[in-house]
C-alpha cells in the first residue's frame, strides 16, 4: 500500500495513557507477591485470553472469519477476547480490518509500521486520530458484528468483565493464601504480558524476521519468538500474504498453538467452513 503523511497534529489521549500507566504500576506491585501458584495462574490465563480470547477469537475466527463455530460458542471465544483487556470485538476486529486494508498506509492503517517501533507497538494508544477510534468509522469496517447487540455490549462494557474476573481470582487465591497475589497476577501482570505481546505483531514483525513470501506486498516478516509469545501469531509475513487463512505457521517447524486449537475443534465437529489455501494443503502424489 502507498504510504501518506497525515497533517494533522497528534494529541495524547491522557484518560488512556493514564490508565496505561496506573495498570503497569500495579503490575510491579505483584514483584512482592511471587509465587509459583501465581506464575502458573499467569501462564495460563495469558494462553486463554491471549490464545483462545485474541489470537483464536478476535482475530482468526471474527476479524478474517477463517472458520466458523456454533454461535453460541463464538460468544463464549468472543467474551474471553473482551476479557484480554484489548477493547470490544467491534472495536478491535473493525481497526485489524483497516490494517490489513490499508496496510503501512501512515493515515489509514491504525499502527503503521511506516512510521516507526513505537508508534506501531504503543504509541498509537496513547494518541486520538478520531478515524481510528470513531465508534461510527470502527463501525463500517466490521458491520457483521456492529448489529448483534451482544458484541454491542461488549465494546461498551468489557472493562466491567474484570470486576467478577477479580472476585473470582480473589476467592480462590485465598484458599491457599494468596488472594491479593491473585488479583495482581492474575489481571494487572497478565493484562501487561498479554498486552505487550499482542503489539509485538504490530512492531517487531514488520521489522525483524524472515520471509516467506517476497510478494505480500509490505514489509510483514515471520519472527520465531514473537509467534511463541503469541501463539503462532508471530508468523506474520505468512498471515500476510494469506490472511484469512485458520493456520499461520507454514513449515513443520513453524508451531502455531492456536492453529492446534482450532484443529481440535474442526476434529470434535464444532469448526466448520475453516480455510486453509493451497501453501497449506498437503500435498497427494498422483
Amino acid at each position: 500500500m502507498t504510504s501518506t503523511t497525515s497533517s494533522q497534529p497528534l494529541q495524547l489521549n491522557w484518560t488512556t495513557t493514564i490508565f496505561y500507566i496506573v495498570v503497569h504500576a500495579i503490575a510491579l506491585l505483584g514483584i512482592g507477591y511471587f509465587s509459583w501458584q501465581t506464575l502458573v495462574l499467569t501462564i495460563f490465563l495469558h494462553w486463554l485470553f491471549g490464545s483462545i480470547g485474541i489470537c483464536l477469537g478476535y482475530h482468526r475466527m471474527l476479524s478474517h472469519r477463517s472458520f466458523y463455530v456454533p454461535k453460541w460458542l463464538e460468544y463464549v471465544f468472543t467474551t474471553i477476547g473482551a476479557m484480554a483487556m484489548q477493547g470490544g470485538p467491534i472495536f478491535w476486529v473493525g481497526g485489524h480490518r483497516q490494517h490489513h486494508g490499508f496496510t503501512e498506509d501512515n493515515d489509514k492503517d491504525p499502527y503503521s509500521a511506516t512510521k516507526g517501533l513505537w508508534w506501531s507497538h504503543m504509541a498509537w494508544i496513547l494518541y486520538s486520530k478520531p478515524e481510528h477510534f470513531d465508534l461510527k468509522n470502527y463501525r463500517n469496517f466490521a458491520p457483521d458484528l456492529a448489529s448483534d447487540r451482544y458484541y454491542q455490549f461488549l465494546d461498551k462494557y468489557f472493562l466491567s468483565l474484570q470486576i467478577p474476573l477479580g472476585i473470582l481470582l480473589y476467592f480462590i487465591g485465598s484458599t491457599i493464601g494468596q488472594g491479593i497475589g491473585f488479583v495482581l497476577y492474575g489481571i494487572f501482570v497478565r493484562v501487561v504480558l498479554v498486552s505487550h505481546s499482542t503489539w509485538l505483531i504490530n512492531s517487531a514483525c514488520h521489522k525483524w524476521g524472515y520471509r516467506n513470501f517476497d510478494d505480500s506486498n509490505d514489509k510483514s516478516v515471520n519472527l520465531w519468538w514473537a509467534a511463541l509469545l503469541t501463539y503462532g501469531e508471530g508468523w506474520h509475513n505468512n498471515h500476510h500474504a494469506y490472511p484469512k487463512s485458520a493456520r499461520a505457521g507454514l513449515h513443520w517447524w513453524e508451531i502455531d498453538v492456536t492453529w492446534a486449537a482450532i484443529s481440535l475443534l474442526k476434529t470434535l465437529g464444532l469448526a466448520q467452513k475453516v480455510y486453509l489455501p493451497e501453501p497449506w494443503q498437503p500435498v497427494t502424489e498422483k
